[in-house]
């Protein structure tokens, strides 16, 4: 009696669960299918022991940030920092993308009206909220960067100590194409990259792909895709939140360069044309020492150079020069310092400094246009001072309302957003190399260095680190002479000044 009775309970179990599994797929009984809204939150949260992740879920949209999602990040996040049994927080995307960037065409629907426009305002503002405690935070956070990371998704990246590409990443900072000015902290960072490589990457909106995201000073660690669930796995597994400790675990896990991979797209004679083009602080003097640059020397950079010209040609010529002169003013500022900057610029445009930014939007994302957008001015010599004015100076009225990012301080040893805290993990760069061949590095004594040395006291410095011999081995070709103390035992390197 018990068996049959256990058989029948089974089968009836069973049944239940086909109907269910049925129900499910097709929608039976007069019910509909849950949308996608009601299936999936915007952002899962999830917890594996000591680790704590958030992973961004809108992946029709490309895990675009929309107002929903600030509005539960940022509690959840500062729960975490403040949460005992947290060692590390990690930031990841579904689909084909970390984060492809901001809802900008409820931005523009919203700066429209005069009476809806403080909704635009806010968004911005909570926005750089959340990437300044994303760079502010007492634990450490490991921001996973497995597919598209463009505009505001490049802002909850940028402030991580932990900035881990693969070779699905691509980074770009695309705003000067749809007529506004690169945010979320971009002229903080981008104006910390090698040379004029930041200041180039903004106005062209030019992108990085794969590895060269690691090699050109973006990402801090490049590992396989495929590794990216035993990273988590590891993360979970640290009883300690010590960043020197994260740090090893991802070297363990990167990848060393492979004889087939393609070699990063800006050294050598390309560094050298982009910061000698893109040094000048009037877009203009760019503009002009491109043209030199298509008429001249290398057929590669020729090219390069005309290519660049038609980009530039294309983007508003107001978002160039907005964009350059921050980029300059970042260069010295703060973060938070920064972030207020580029919210004056958000709320100028806005307020109608321009009409660009609504143009640009409707071209680039509604009406898909491949032409040139219909730009006001049109033209670069139309772009006057007084123009660019707008979105910098107190006295001008497209200021007005501006909301004000406070400043966190979450821990003086952890500050991600620190120059030290943002670069610590990269690769080193041009101007630590160049500090320790010229001396000015405290540990690097007063003798001179040949090759090999420079190589030893950074294999020494920064342990079994990936890439490091590359990219001091290109520093070194393009910034670098050798010398001879004329007795042919001693080889040195002296930086081209």
């Amino acid at each position: 009696m018990l068996a049959a009775s256990t058989r029948f309970m089974s089968r009836v179990s069973a049944a239940n669960r086909t109907r269910a599994i049925a129900k499910q797929m097709s929608g039976v009984a007069g019910t509909k299918p849950p949308s996608d809204a009601e299936a999936e939150p915007v952002v899962r949260f999830e917890s594996t022991l000591a680790l704590r992740t958030f992973t961004l879920n809108r992946p029709r949209k490309l895990n675009a940030l929309n107002g929903e999602m600030l509005n539960l990040l940022r509690p959840k996040i500062e729960e975490w920092n403040n949460a005992e049994l947290c060692n590390v927080i990690t930031g990841a995307g579904s689909g084909r993308a970390f984060c492809a960037g901001g809802d900008v065409e409820s931005v523009i629907k919203y700066a429209a009206d005069e009476k809806t426009r403080h909704k635009a305002l806010d968004f911005f503002k909570r926005e750089f909220d959340l990437d300044l405690l994303l760079a502010s935070l007492r634990k450490p956070y490991v921001a996973i960067l497995d597919g598209l990371t463009m505009g505001g998704g490049v802002g909850l990246a940028a402030g991580a100590p932990f900035r881990v590409a693969t070779e699905n990443t691509v980074f770009s900072m695309p705003e000067t194409n749809i007529g506004y000015c690169p945010d979320v902290g971009s002229s903080y960072f981008m104006s910390r990259l090698d040379g004029e490589l930041g200041t180039y990457l903004a106005l062209t909106s030019d992108t990085l792909k794969g590895r060269a995201v690691f090699d050109h000073g973006f990402a801090t660690h490049y590992l396989p895709a495929r590794r990216i669930p035993i990273l988590l796995d590891r993360l979970s597994n640290l009883e300690t939140s010590d960043r020197m400790s994260i740090d090893r675990t991802l070297e363990e896990l990167s990848s060393e360069l492979e004889q087939e991979e393609p070699r990063p797209p800006f050294i050598d004679e390309k560094r050298v044309a982009i910061d000698r083009a893109f040094g000048f602080n009037r877009v203009e003097r760019i503009v002009a020492e491109l043209k030199l640059l298509s008429a001249e020397g290398d057929p590669t950079i020729r090219e390069w150079a005309s290519q660049t010209l038609q980009t530039l040609h294309h983007r508003s010529p107001t978002s160039l020069k907005v964009a350059l002169r921050a980029i300059r003013l970042g260069k010295t500022q703060t973060l938070t310092e920064a972030l207020n900057m580029e919210l004056k610029i958000a709320t100028a445009f806005c307020n109608g400094a321009s009409p660009d930014f609504a143009t640009g939007v409707t071209a680039v994302l509604v009406t898909k246009s491949k032409e040139r957008p219909e730009w006001s001015p049109s033209t670069l010599g139309e772009v006057t001072e007084e123009i660019v004015d707008r979105f910098f100076s107190r006295h001008s009225k497209f200021l007005k309302d501006t909301p004000t990012i406070g400043d966190i301080t979450l821990g003086e040893e952890t500050r991600g957003a620190s120059e030290r805290g943002y670069l610590k993990y990269t690769l080193p760069t041009e101007n630590d190399i160049r500090d320790v061949i010229i001396g000015a590095d405290p540990a690097s004594g007063d003798m001179g260095y040949t090759l090999e040395d420079l190589l030893e006291y950074f294999r020494d410095s920064l342990g079994a680190k990936s890439g490091v011999d590359e990219k001091i081995l290109e520093v070194v070709r393009r910034k670098t002479t050798v010398v001879d103390n004329d007795d042919g035992n001693f080889v040195w390197l002296r930086w081209k000044h």
